[in-house]
Order: structure tokens, then sequence, then C-alpha cells
């Protein structure tokens, strides 16, 4: 239109001039996101974009004004105004060059960084998942080498209870092969784990332990990571029964409160009588990592020791989507 209003060009002339320069103008927008996506110097990038479009600005209108001058090269009048509008074409097809240029920049510049992102995320969650599996596989040596312990020491003097806790011991590792490949289990069946765990562990120290077991009211649906509890009740056996005769009682309650799941683990304990121990320490320090990896927070274990009782607190936060946790 102001083409026509200005050199009273034929509309003809009008719309070819827009055509044939719009037509050109979008291929090099075209080409210069295209090309971006392929080759983005580490240094100098924004000079090297400028740079780029300048020259295929020049192409663009080189291009489109050749095109026009060959179709309408008897119209002098056109072919005046064409010369004289280059430093306009020019300007304004660097701006829009230009422009989609940094912009393509900028966007695959953030596609880039959400990728860097996400391949970190993904090492970060490998590497955790890792560590996890680690921590539950040394569960299995190190209950399976003092259960080992136990039953030499019962072959020569209690033959019987000897094989009854190999028996014991062969439900308990079927038990944790089955639950391998769990992230998440139901409480009712980490107490059930748990109980065969007791179950050899009575055998061998017979009467002199006892367990009692109180889980609330609406924790049977409540989840939690598998084999978290047998350390910490193999912890409070060693140091309840290990320096002492007498017999004791190891308490286990659970309970929610506010979404989140609460474990705690009772038994005696008398600092005067403790006897230095040569433990590897995994028990608790394994549990407060495992804890940690899965949810980032130091303040899911507690201990303290108070009227010659050992408490130990353990707290789980409930997954939001429970369907997709096992």
């Amino acid at each position: 239109m102001v083409l026509i209003q200005w050199y009273r060009l034929s509309p003809a002339i009008a719309w070819a001039d827009s055509a044939v320069h719009l037509l050109l103008l979008a291929f090099a927008v075209l080409l210069i996101h295209h090309n971006l996506s392929y080759y983005r110097p580490g240094k100098g990038r924004y000079v090297f974009v400028i740079s780029y479009s300048t020259v295929l600005t020049g192409l663009w209108l080189a291009a489109a004004t050749c095109q026009l001058k060959y179709f309408f090269h008897l119209d002098t009048v056109y072919a005046q105004w064409l010369n004289q509008s280059l430093p306009v074409h020019f300007i304004i097809g660097w701006l829009v060059i230009t422009g989609m240029g940094l912009r393509s920049l900028a966007f695959y510049d953030m596609v880039e960084q959400r990728e860097d992102l996400a391949r970190k995320e993904t090492s970060e969650r490998l590497s955790r998942e890792a560590e996890l599996y680690k921590l539950r596989q040394q569960l299995q040596p190190h209950f399976l080498f003092n259960s080992l312990n136990s039953i030499n020491a019962l072959i020569a003097i209690r033959p019987q209870e000897a094989r009854e806790m190999v028996l014991r011991l062969s439900d308990f590792l079927r038990g944790t092969l089955r639950r391998e490949d769990q992230q998440w289990i139901l409480l009712p069946e980490e107490l059930q784990y748990l109980q065969w765990y007791l179950d050899i562990e009575k055998v061998r120290f017979g009467h002199r332990l006892s367990t009692e077991v109180v889980a609330q009211a609406g924790t049977d649906t409540l989840l939690m990571p598998p084999m978290l509890l047998q350390p910490v009740v193999e912890n409070a056996i060693k140091y309840g029964l290990y320096d002492t005769t007498d017999a004791i009682t190891i308490t286990i309650k659970a309970w929610v409160q506010d979404n989140m799941l609460y474990v705690q683990v009772q038994n005696p304990y008398d600092s005067a009588l403790q006897q230095p121990h040569r433990g590897t320490g995994f028990g608790l320090s394994s549990i407060r990592r495992r804890l940690y990896l899965l949810f980032a927070r130091q303040d899911l274990l507690e201990t303290s020791c108070d009227d010659l009782i050992f408490t130990t607190l353990i707290k789980v936060p409930q997954p939001h989507d429970k369907s997709n946790n096992n």
C-alpha cells in the first residue's frame, strides 16, 4: 500500500515486492535458526550471530533485489524506488534476522541447559540408587556373618537349636530376595520380615530375649524402605544382651502423625556394663545414610538414652504417590 500511495505503482508490483522480500526473509530466518541448532561457538557467540546475520541480510537483500529487477526491469519508477529503499530494507531485514538469531541462540542454550540438568539429575539419581542398593546388599553379609557365628557356637552344645536356626535363616534370606527390587514396602511386611529375624535371635538367646511389637491403627497402609528396622533391632540386641545375663524386652512401636510414619525401638542399656565391641558401626550409620539419600534430610533418625533405656526413633515421610513406589 505504501508503494501505491507514494509512487503510484500497480498493485501487482506492490504485492510481488512484498511476497519476494517476505518469502526470502522467511527462508533466511529459518536458515539461521536451523544452523544455530548445529553450531554455536563457545566464545564470542553473540559476535558470531551478529556477523552471520549481517552476511545473511546482505545475501537476502541481494537475492530479492536481483529477482525483482529481473521481473520488473521495464518499470523505471519501481527500479528507482527499489534502489532508494535498499538501506531501509537492509535495516529492517537485519533487525528481523538478528532478532531471530539471538532468540534461537537463547532457545538452544536453554535446551542445552535443560539437557545438561536432566543428565546431571539422572546421574545423581543413578548414583543415589547404586549407593542405596549397596547399603541394602551390605545388610546380607553383615547379618549372615553374625548368624553363622551364632550357629557355629550352637552346633557343639545345642545341635537341635543350631539346626532350627539354619532353617529360620533360610526363611529369612528367601524373604530378603523377594524384597530385593522393592524400594518401598508396607509396614506390616517390614514387621513380618523383622519377625523372621527375631525368630533367629530367639533361638540363639532363648528366654533371655523377648519382644513387644505395637503398631497403632492406621499404620497398616504406610510405606517404608525395606530392611530398615533389622539393623536397629540388631543394635538393640547387641547392646542390650551381650553384656548381661538378665532377660530383656525390646519394645517396637509404630504410629502415624502428620503423614509421617514413626517407628520407635527401645532396649535396656547400661553404659557402666558395656564392654568395647569390635563392630563395624554399620547399623545406625547405614540407616541414617539411607534416609538421607531418600529424603535429603538429616533429622529422620534420633537416638537418646534415659533411665537406662536406649531409644531409637525413625521417621519416614510418606511418598505423595503411593501407587508408583513398589
